[in-house]
């Protein structure tokens, strides 16, 4: 989780900044390590273990929900991967408004998933 809301933050600075060269690279490196050594081993672990609690729990509506909404936070996860792979093309076509804007798509979506596993509504 803490990739998903940080990666967007760095997009913002990055989008801000990207007529300084080194500062330029120096973002980079940082998103793309964050990206894969942090969050990317994570979403694994993330759908094995939920995986796990599926199978152990059974069909029930709150873990099929969410599963739906860790669906979700996957495509939001390939979509960084999408903007982090534009910026080291230096073909970023989003302003950091709009990375402002979807930081806040993972912690809505993080909101709800504790809140399905919390109350376990529809038992």
């Amino acid at each position: 989780m803490a990739g998903l809301l940080y990666l967007p933050r760095l997009f913002v600075y990055h989008s801000e900044k990207t007529s300084e060269e080194q500062l330029n690279a120096t973002f980079k490196v940082m998103e793309y390590r964050l990206f894969r050594f942090i969050m990317s081993p994570a979403m694994m672990v993330v759908w094995i273990t939920g995986l796990a609690l599926f199978y152990s729990s059974g069909i029930q509506v709150w873990i099929l929900l969410k599963i739906f909404l860790v669906f979700l936070m996957t495509l939001f996860h390939i979509f960084l991967k999408k903007c982090i792979k534009n910026f080291n093309e230096d073909n970023n076509k989003f302003s950091s408004k709009f990375f402002r804007f979807i930081n806040e798509v993972p912690t809505t979506l993080m909101v709800f998933i504790v809140i399905l596993v919390v109350l376990k509504p529809w038992l």
